[in-house]
C-alpha cells in the first residue's frame, strides 16, 4: 500500500514537476502582494504624512528582504510562464529541465543584486 502510494507521488520528484509548482507558489504569492500594493497606492491619494509613515517603515531591513523575495517570484513567475508558451507553441527540446533550473537560478540572482542594490 505504501509502495503503490509512493509510486503514485513519484512525478513529484521531476524538475519540471517542480518548475509548475514553483511557478503557481510564485503567482499566489505576486496575488498576495498585489492588495498591499494597492494600500500603499491608497496611502498615497490620503496624503503626503501617511505615505511618509510607511515608506519610513518600509525602509526595515526585513522589508528589503520581502522585497527581494518579491523579486524572485516576480521572475520565477515571469520565466515560469515564458517557459509555458515555449512548451506549448513550440517543439519539444531535450534541456527543458535544464531551463527550468536555469530559469530559478537567474531568478535567485535578480532577487540577489536586487537585495545588495537596496541595502
Amino acid at each position: 500500500m505504501i509502495a503503490r502510494a509512493a509510486r503514485g507521488r513519484a512525478h513529484r520528484t521531476n524538475l519540471l514537476w517542480l518548475a509548475a509548482l514553483l511557478h503557481r507558489v510564485s503567482g499566489l504569492g505576486l496575488a498576495v502582494f498585489l492588495p498591499v500594493h494597492f494600500l500603499t497606492l491608497g496611502l498615497a491619494i490620503e496624503g503626503e504624512a501617511r505615505l511618509e509613515s510607511f515608506l519610513r517603515w518600509s525602509d526595515a531591513p526585513a522589508v528589503k528582504v520581502s522585497e527581494a523575495v518579491l523579486m524572485f517570484l516576480l521572475t520565477v513567475h515571469a520565466l515560469g510562464g515564458l517557459r509555458l508558451l515555449a512548451v506549448e507553441n513550440l517543439a519539444w527540446r531535450d534541456g527543458q529541465k535544464r531551463n527550468a533550473a536555469l530559469a530559478v537560478g537567474f531568478a535567485g540572482a535578480v532577487a540577489v543584486v536586487f537585495l545588495a542594490w537596496m541595502l
